[in-house]
């Protein structure tokens, strides 16, 4: 099950650069379906309860343009449970991850 998340009230700031999802061996992961690489971007996410670091999977040829510290907005976050070997979780997955406008920080340009 796949749920997708209200970001409305939530600010998120990148929290590392982004790195490419690597498998147990420390090989690039690929999505699937469609065997486009897939990266993890750490995502510091704020509201008014306070805040939670989080990594987020995307999809792209390219690592999605966005620096350490900058603010950014995660396009379709889903939260998706899991369970394997007696251990639980919840990974993130966004279609994208887009620079809040105006936002600067590390070597990002706007374009």
């Amino acid at each position: 099950m796949r749920l997708l998340i209200d970001t409305s009230k939530v600010t998120f700031t990148v929290g590392r650069e982004v790195q490419p999802k690597t498998d147990q061996n420390g090989q690039q992961r690929y999505e699937r379906n469609t065997n486009v690489p897939m990266w993890a971007v750490q995502l510091v996410a704020m509201d008014d309860g306070g805040a939670e670091v989080i990594t987020v999977t995307v999809t792209g040829h390219q690592p999605p343009k966005v620096a350490v510290g900058q603010l950014v907005n995660p396009v379709e976050l889903q939260a998706i449970p899991w369970a394997q070997n007696g251990k639980n979780g919840t990974a993130f997955r966004a279609s994208d991850i887009k620079a809040v406008a105006g936002s600067k920080a590390g070597s990002a340009s706007s374009s």
